[in-house]
Formats: structure tokens, C-alpha cells, sequence
């Protein structure tokens, strides 16, 4: 054991914590006033109930020993034989900080889902939808990718989540913000943000965050966390750069908002290729994420769906725009751990890239219109009354008021 990965790994594990309250800020600065409680619950929440989960069954189930290349045993469950010593996935870390670190990606992938209904869901619906998400589609796709499953076994790259997160949570999202329906006088009436500063703090939280997420992914404090900390940086300034840039052309005015949602949106691109990219590559990963991401945004409101915080144009198309770009610039020559993308003489890995993102988007969309779909008739349907919803779900759902004048 290395005490020096160790401390590195607890100062990870800490960061991508904090990245839940960010996400929390984040969503909540852009919802109306009336909201702003209920959508910071909903993520907020989170940091309790797959932690939870994660103790009794989900751990073993996304990292246990291998069942067919789809799923983990239950050797694990209640962590039995998870402790301070060594485990499987690290040499140099006790096996309970690494289930803590992956603790910390389960608990903000369906955090991330809650954007795409915010103002219109009801609270118990989101328990359970929690609950079920986690289990039936979060817990697989980590295990095929990461615990030893078949997309790992196939040789797709993701360094720390793009297509495990990312892809995954931003498919899922574009299913519920279809099934719920537009919020009331969407297309009718302007919804701004209420608290542009809120966002941009939720969002400034995320980008120190993200170190942990990305550079602590490395497992060790070493040469690739070294690679993949730096390449997170340029991407996510490069993605804020593009994306007020072709704001400023469409729109006229680069907005503090913009500028926000391109960091996120870089930060999201370069998740997979972190470790695996050299750093002229992260720009043309951050450029690409800033432009495409922008315009799956705009492309929002001609396609009709209320998505409310562009869950799936900045996650979903900035997950799978990264998790491609893994596989066009890749090199070994920068982790001999990895393997080279058709940049770099193997077109084969662009392939495989684009295997495991279909993969995962169809098993997401399947699994998370089933889930919904059975919550709605358990729970009386998925959304709010008409009068909660107007009123706000601040106090219709928990009797409660963000501000109080």
C-alpha cells in the first residue's frame, strides 16, 4: 500500500463529493425562484440514498467478480471481503477507497438526469425512479465498461465516465423529458434562470471538482493523473472559449451563462479521453464540445422537447462527442496503457468507441422508458398537478421557500 496514492485518492474521492452540491447550485441558479429548494433536494438527496444502495448491493453488483460479462456477483453485498487492504482494482490503495471513489460517479449519474424534469416532477417519483435507474441501467453499464465486462473486455476507452456517465445519464434524460411532457407555457413564456451568479458558482465547484473526477480516475498520483489533470483544464477553458465565440454569432452577445455551460460541456467531453489524449488534443476536443454542444442546445426547441437544463445537449452529445474523439486521439505514446486511435494508425478503436456509445444509449433509453413508465402507474403518475406546478414545487412538494422576499 502507497500512502501517498492513498492520500491522494481520499483528496479525489473528496472532490468528486463536492461535485453533487455543485451540480445542486448549478441546476438550481437556472430554475425559476419557486424551484430553486425542490431541484436542489433532488440532487442533494442523492449524496444519501445510493450511498445507501451502494453499501447493501450496488458495489458488488457494478465491481464484483464477473457474471457472463453483464453484471458483478453479490460476493460483495453489504461489502463483505471490501476493506482496508488491497483489492482487485489498484495495487497501491485499500479496496474501500476505491469503492468509496466509485461511490462518489454513482451518486452524480442520476443526479445528472434531474435537469431534464426539473419544475414538473413529483418527489416521490424521483425517490423511486432513483432507486430503479441506479440499479437496472447505472450499475450494468459500469460493470460492462469498468468491472471487468464485455465493452472492458472489447477494449473500449473511457477514463473516467463519459459513456459510463455521460452517455448513459444524457440518454435517460432525453427519455424523461419526453415522458413528462413540457413544463406549462413552455414555447409560450420566457423561463430564465433566476440566479445567474448560483450557476456559475455550481458550475466553478464542478471544474475543481472535476480534478478529482478525472486525474483521481488515474488511481495513483503519477504521470497519467498528471496527463489527465491537465487535459481536463485546457478542454473545459478551450469549450467555454468555442462556445460564447459561436454564441456571439448567432446570438449577438457572449452571455456568462454561455460561457458556463461551454466549461461543463468541455469538462464532460474530456472525461473519457483524459488519461488517453495528449493536450493539443484536448483542445480539439474542448473546440468540438464547445461547438457541437451549443448546437444541440439550439437544436432543443425546433425537435420540441423540454429538456429544462440541457441535460441531453451538453451531457448526453458532449459524452458521445468525447467518447468518439477518444477513439480518433488516443495515442500510447502518452499512456502506454491505453491504446491509439484512427489518428494515430488504429481505425479499429474509433469502432469499438462507437459500439460502446450505441450500446449504452440503447440499453439506457429501453431500460429508463420501462422504469418510468412502471413508476407512473405506481405513484399516480410521474408529474405534478397543474396547480403544484404553478404554484412551484418548493412548496407543494416540501412545504418550504427559497427566498422570503
Amino acid at each position: 500500500m502507497d500512502t501517498g496514492d492513498t492520500a491522494f485518492m481520499l483528496i479525489a474521492t473528496a472532490l468528486v463529493m463536492f461535485m453533487t452540491p455543485g451540480l445542486a447550485l448549478f441546476y438550481g441558479g437556472l430554475v425559476r425562484s419557486k424551484n430553486v429548494l425542490g431541484t436542489i433536494m433532488h440532487s442533494f438527496i442523492c449524496l444519501g440514498l445510493i450511498s445507501i444502495i451502494w453499501v447493501i448491493y450496488g458495489y458488488s453488483l457494478a465491481f464484483g467478480p464477473d457474471v457472463g460479462g453483464v453484471i458483478g456477483n453479490l460476493d460483495w453485498i453489504n461489502l463483505k471481503n471490501v476493506g482496508l487492504s488491497i483489492g482487485p482494482y489498484s495495487d497501491t490503495i485499500p479496496h474501500l477507497l476505491f469503492c468509496a471513489f466509485q461511490l462518489m460517479f454513482a451518486i452524480l449519474t442520476p443526479a445528472l438526469i434531474i435537469g431534464a424534469f426539473a419544475e414538473r416532477m413529483k418527489f416521490s417519483a424521483f425517490l423511486l425512479f432513483t432507486i430503479l435507474w441506479s440499479t437496472i441501467v447505472y450499475l450494468p453499464v459500469c460493470h460492462w465498461v469498468w468491472g471487468g465486462g464485455w465493452l472492458g473486455e472489447m477494449g473500449a476507452l473511457d477514463f473516467a465516465g463519459g459513456t459510463v456517465i455521460h452517455i448513459n445519464s444524457g440518454a435517460a434524460a432525453l427519455v424523461a423529458a419526453i415522458l413528462l411532457g413540457k413544463r406549462k407555457g413552455y414555447g409560450k413564456e420566457a423561463f430564465l434562470p433566476h440566479n445567474v451568479p448560483m450557476t456559475v458558482l455550481g458550475a466553478g465547484i464542478l471544474w475543481f471538482g472535476w480534478f478529482g473526477f478525472n486525474a483521481g480516475s488515474a488511481l495513483s498520483a503519477g504521470e497519467t493523473a498528471t496527463l489527465a489533470f491537465f487535459t481536463t483544464q485546457v478542454a473545459a477553458g478551450t469549450a467555454a472559449i468555442a462556445w460564447i465565440m459561436i454564441e456571439r454569432i448567432i446570438h449577438g452577445k457572449p452571455t456568462t451563462l454561455g460561457a458556463a455551460s461551454g466549461a461543463v460541456a468541455g469538462l464532460v467531453a474530456i472525461t473519457p479521453a483524459a488519461g488517453f489524449v495528449n493536450p493539443i488534443s484536448a483542445i480539439i476536443i474542448g473546440l468540438g464540445a464547445g461547438v457541437f454542444c451549443f448546437l444541440a442546445v439550439l437544436m432543443k426547441n425546433r425537435l420540441g422537447y423540454d429538456d429544462s437544463l440541457d441535460v441531453v445537449g451538453i451531457h448526453g452529445i458532449g459524452g458521445l462527442w468525447g467518447a468518439l474523439a477518444t477513439g480518433l486521439f488516443a495515442s500510447t505514446s502518452v499512456n502506454p496503457g491505453g491504446a491509439d486511435g484512427l489518428f494515430f494508425g488504429n481505425a479499429s478503436q474509433f469502432g469499438i468507441q462507437a459500439i460502446g456509445a450505441l450500446a449504452v444509449i440503447a440499453y439506457s433509453v429501453i431500460l429508463t422508458y420501462i422504469i418510468l413508465k412502471i413508476i407512473g402507474v405506481f405513484t399516480g403518475g410521474l408529474r405534478v398537478d397543474l396547480e403544484d406546478e404553478i404554484q412551484g414545487l418548493d412548496i407543494t412538494q416540501h412545504n418550504e421557500v427559497g427566498y422570503t422576499s
